[in-house]
């Protein structure tokens, strides 16, 4: 017995059992502090990324960007300016330019309310945003990947829950840079994502909401977070409605506990969504308004839309998507055949956006623009997956993309803003008393440029009007007027020289039909302003200024 105690030391005391170090990323602080480190170098290099995309976009893309985000700003905080037949109607809500009416706010009261930073300061703000979206965009792909080969062998997971294998390995640093790369060359987010567009917030809360949504295998869903993300994106702009729909209907089709889901989350934050967007529209239009039943009224059971123009059902398909998606559409075609498995909720929902979006006659590049990022991780799959010809095709994407961002960034439609600028030395010389007071008349197609968010003076301005048939009495669009015969719409508006304006701002095409008018009451041009090499209808190659002597 004493044998066996002595040969198993029983009753002794037992050594110190010393474990081998375990040498995997995962484990290592040191190793963690090396992931922090490079997570740092992906912040900082997307925030100089979006800040020179922000400067880098110098014209104009579509008139929403001002009209219903900077002018309405203005005039929250101003107290002066113009407001859209939509505001007048009560079709939108007040939520998104409330954000802009903040910034204003807060530069009038350090007395910082320049025209420079009116202007510049919403874009960057857009442009900080849009990088914030772009690192969770990356951290997405990161956890999938680290998903795919920590997977265990056995079983698959369930809705946010990773189990932990035995032999833990790092994620393929090349899956997780591919589709972040896809998604920062895109020519389309370069030329839309600082600009002040709802579609443009649309887009980076669906980015930031898909970082929580409980995708396979992802290990930072919070339906609390991801549902909140949903709600205030369909505040902004009530159509991100089409692009969630399929993935809330996913979603309540995983869940376990549905009857929870609904009761705990879908019903609480929507409720409260609503009556948050209730009270800031009552505050400002001073009565019960509800701007999301009046959207879905006027736009589709009305087809107001329509009064902007109307496109064939499949123009999304023929021409829309491939724009948007520009030279990644090979790659997306790639990418859907080798992971259709594994995202096919996410294809699901761009082929859903679209196809819905096809059902409307009004179509519109940015209306689809919310799904682009999910493209992206398809691109980059495809991209991933070319071995030896993944750097030539990454440089072929760069480069093509890096060709169309900036032509259209810096080139295509910026005469729209530059002629605002030359406006805006106007300002100065209505301040002197000696001088008669400018009077700037835009005869163009309605909204074509900025307003007051660009001049920040209360100089007088006129636009020719155009709302929609709304069905009231005596209805006459001001612009269609005016096109049917402009030089007898403009003795009609002015027989006498002393309501004339000072000042004319004209596309060329518009020139030659009323060069009589323009001898006749003694304007002489005074500025050519380039717009575009591709001018179209109504729109011209350049912009005239005209001064009245």
């Amino acid at each position: 017995m004493e044998n066996l105690r002595s040969r198993l030391k029983l009753g002794s005391k037992a050594k110190d059992v010393k474990l081998r170090k375990r040498r995997s990323l995962l484990y290592s602080k040191e190793d963690g502090r090396l992931l922090n480190h490079g997570l740092l170098k992906v912040v900082v290099f997307t925030v100089v990324f979006r800040l020179v995309n922000c400067v880098l976009v110098q014209t104009s893309f579509v008139p929403d960007e001002y009209w219903q985000s900077l002018e309405v700003a203005h005039r929250m905080v101003f107290k002066y300016g113009y407001l859209t037949w939509e505001w007048k109607a009560g079709i939108r809500g007040f939520t998104f330019p409330l954000f802009f009416a903040f910034l204003y706010k807060i530069l009038h009261l350090l007395n910082y309310d320049t025209v420079h930073l009116l202007i510049w300061l919403p874009r960057v703000f857009q442009a900080l945003l849009a990088a914030f979206a772009d690192v969770k965009f990356y951290l997405l792909i990161r956890t999938l990947e680290t998903e795919d080969v920590s997977r265990w062998t056995v079983g698959k997971p369930h809705l946010c829950h990773v189990p932990l294998s035995r032999t833990h390995s790092f994620p393929n640093t090349t899956n997780i840079w591919n589709p972040f790369f896809c998604h920062l060359c895109s020519w389309f987010s370069w030329f839309c994502c600082t600009r002040t567009l709802t579609n443009t917030a649309e887009t980076t809360l669906t980015c930031l909401a898909l970082f929580y949504f409980p995708l396979s295998g992802s290990k930072t869903c919070s339906s609390k977070k991801y549902l909140s993300l949903v709600a205030l994106a369909v505040l902004v702009r009530p159509t991100a409605l089409v692009v969630w729909f399929p993935l809330l209907m996913w979603h309540f089709w995983q869940e376990e506990n549905k009857l929870r889901l609904v009761t705990r989350r879908y019903i609480p934050i929507g409720i409260l969504a609503v009556l948050i967007s209730a009270l800031i529209d009552c505050l400002f239009y001073e009565k019960w308004t509800l701007v999301q039943l009046n959207f879905i009224k006027f736009n589709i059971l009305h087809g107001v839309a329509d009064f902007y123009g109307s496109h064939p059902w499949h123009w999304y398909f023929s021409q829309g998507f491939a724009v948007v998606i520009g030279p990644h559409l090979p790659f997306f075609l790639h990418g859907c055949i080798l992971a259709f498995r594994k995202y096919r909720i996410l294809l699901a929902t761009v082929l859903w956006t679209i196809v819905v979006y096809s059902f409307l006659p009004h179509k519109e590049f940015r209306f689809i623009y919310p799904v682009l990022p999910f493209c992206m991780i398809f691109c980059g799959i495809s991209l991933a997956h070319l071995k030896a010809w993944q750097r030539p095709a990454a440089a072929l994407l760069m480069v093509s993309n890096l060709v169309l961002a900036l032509y259209t960034g810096l080139i295509h439609q910026r005469g729209t803003l530059d002629v605002m600028s030359h406006l805006q030395r106007l300002c100065e010389v209505s301040s002197d008393s000696a001088r008669p007071q400018s009077d700037v008349f835009f005869l163009m197609p309605c909204h074509s440029t900025p307003f007051y968010s660009h001049v920040h003076c209360p100089l007088k301005m006129r636009i020719l009007e155009c709302p929609p048939d709304l069905g009231e009495d005596g209805y006459a669009e001001e612009a269609a007027q005016f096109y049917s015969n402009p030089l007898l719409w403009l003795r009609t508006a002015f027989p006498y020289k002393s309501s004339l304006p000072t000042h004319l701002v004209l596309f060329d095409v518009l020139e030659k039909e009323i060069s009589t008018f323009l001898q006749a009451n003694n304007f002489t041009r005074t500025a050519e302003i380039f717009h575009t090499h591709i001018p179209e209808g109504r729109v011209g190659g350049s912009i005239f200024i005209y001064e009245r002597h």
